[in-house]
Formats: structure tokens, C-alpha cells, sequence
């Protein structure tokens, strides 16, 4: 039997490697050990993310280190911990890493460039965004959390593993297939994608639109409990409610120039928003009627 030239392997190994890419976003037939397939204008949540202070609405700077810390969260859900506090771009990441591997079984190798990772992220290829992603990975890898959502318990990190091939740039990427537990039922929010690029380095208007995006009809809250649920860094409510209103100023523009209207009100210590509920959303409130 005559040898297999090298090249031959290096043709195989590139085939190998775009059809893995290819089989992130297209991907085989969905079926019950994969999350279902969404469009590639939003990207899909769990509620519990965007819920709480897990991805906080702070700013750049030092990033305390918390051990089993109680995260603060809307709805009965409880989060336990540990790990460095995580942000917004933390929160993008995340996001695209879900996206890029909906296509494949949970806990499947997701094989993907760095080059392609950065461009669904919306950012350049270049040496300083390839470093601020592999932080981005390395935080949400080292990560240890206990949620709670109803009857059911997750925990574990929110990415299991990262294999990089710094030669080709590119990465392995694995979740851990446990994870599905926090998309159950309902419990997850498609946000749109553009109305959260275009609020890009405002990361408490990023926050709110995850949170009011993940309800149909959101009710009035109070702005001591914003500023909780988002995990803030002002040192004072007064300080807090003008971030506020800038932030919920720059959500309503950046969601009405993308047809979605939003308005908002905030009366002495009350916050009220009205927002364009999505489809799926209006669906759920006529069946409540």
C-alpha cells in the first residue's frame, strides 16, 4: 500500500476544519440534546443571565475575586458564585460562544478561528482583540456557579473547557451539557443583536435592554431595585438614578432607530418601561388574557 502524501493530509485536515466551522451555524437536524436553532439577528439567553447581577453593568477597572457570593436575582432564582465579577463583554462572548455551537449536541468539541469569532462579535482581527477575547474566555472558563431556576439546579462553569491551537488560531471550546437545564421551557430571551452592538460600551443600557427584553410586560420597579439586580458599582442611589436615566435614554434611541420602540418613565423613585414585545412575546400574553 503506497503512502498518503502530506499534502493530502493537510488538504484533509483543512476540509475537516471548514466543515466543522460550516457545521456551526448550519448545523444537522435539531433534535432534544441540542438547543434550537435561532436566527443569526438575535441570540438566545437564559432569563437567570439577564435577570441578575451575574453580568454586571460595570464599568472597566479592578475585579474583586468572590468565593459561593450571592448573586442578586429577580424572580425566585437563586445564583451562588465564585469566580472574578463578570461584565457586559463578558456577557457577549457567552452569548456568540452559545450561538456559534447551537448548531451541534451540548457538549460537543465547538471548533472555531479566532478570525471568526471576532467577526460575529462584530470586532477586527487584530492582535489586541485576539488578547481581550482569550481574557473573556479564560474568565467565563474559570468560573463556579450554583443556579437555581424552579426545581431544577445547575452548577458547574459557564464554559467547561478551552483547547486554543495558537499556531492556527483557533479554539476548541466545550460546555458542559448540563447546561441546557437553564434554557427549560420559557426560561430563556432572544435579544436582538443590533440594538445591543449599537449600545456597545454603555454597559448599563446593555443590561437593561437583556433585562427588560426578557419580559413581555415589564412592571414598575423601583430604582434601588435596578440598581441591585444590575450590580452597580454607584456608591449612591443619586449618583445610580442619573446613570439611569442616560442609560434607559441612549435604550429607547438605540431600539426605536431598530423598529422596536421603547419609552420609559421614572417618577420619584419608580421606574416604568414600556417595550415592543417580540412575537413569541405576544403570543404568551394572549394566551394570558
Amino acid at each position: 500500500m503506497m503512502p498518503i502524501p502530506a499534502r493530502i493530509f493537510a488538504l484533509l485536515d483543512e476540509r475537516n476544519q471548514l466543515s466543522s466551522e460550516q457545521s456551526l451555524e448550519e448545523g444537522p437536524e435539531q433534535n432534544r440534546s441540542q438547543l434550537p436553532h435561532w436566527s443569526d439577528s438575535v441570540r438566545r439567553v437564559p432569563n437567570v443571565a439577564l435577570r441578575s447581577a451575574l453580568f454586571g453593568a460595570i464599568s472597566k477597572g479592578h475585579r474583586p475575586y468572590v468565593e459561593r457570593a450571592e448573586i442578586h436575582a429577580q424572580g425566585g432564582n437563586s445564583i451562588l458564585y465564585t469566580g472574578v465579577h463578570l461584565d457586559q463583554g463578558d456577557l457577549d462572548v457567552w452569548e456568540t460562544v452559545l450561538h456559534m455551537a447551537r448548531a451541534q449536541e451540548w457538549g460537543a468539541e465547538c471548533r472555531v478561528t479566532a478570525y471568526r469569532l471576532l467577526k460575529v462579535l462584530g470586532k477586527t482581527d487584530t492582535g489586541k482583540n485576539r488578547q481581550i477575547l482569550d481574557r473573556h474566555l479564560s474568565r467565563l472558563k474559570a468560573t463556579a456557579l450554583q443556579v437555581r431556576v424552579g426545581e431544577h439546579s445547575y452548577e458547574g462553569s459557564l464554559i467547561h473547557e478551552v483547547y486554543r491551537d495558537h499556531g492556527k488560531r483557533s479554539y476548541v471550546i466545550r460546555l458542559d451539557p448540563k447546561l441546557r437545564m437553564l434554557f427549560v421551557g420559557d426560561q430563556f430571551t432572544e435579544v436582538d443583536w443590533s440594538v445591543r452592538q449599537a449600545l456597545h460600551g454603555k454597559p448599563l443600557a446593555q443590561w437593561l435592554h437583556g433585562f427588560y427584553a426578557s419580559h413581555a410586560n415589564p412592571f414598575p420597579l423601583k430604582v434601588e431595585t435596578l440598581h441591585r439586580l444590575c450590580g452597580s458599582r454607584a456608591s449612591s442611589l443619586y449618583d445610580f438614578k442619573k446613570d439611569l436615566r442616560r442609560a434607559l435614554g441612549s435604550l429607547a434611541e438605540a431600539s426605536t432607530t431598530e423598529g422596536q420602540p421603547l419609552s420609559y418613565e421614572i417618577q420619584g423613585d419608580l421606574v416604568r418601561v414600556k417595550t415592543t414585545p417580540s412575537p413569541s412575546q405576544r403570543r404568551h400574553l394572549a394566551r394570558k388574557r
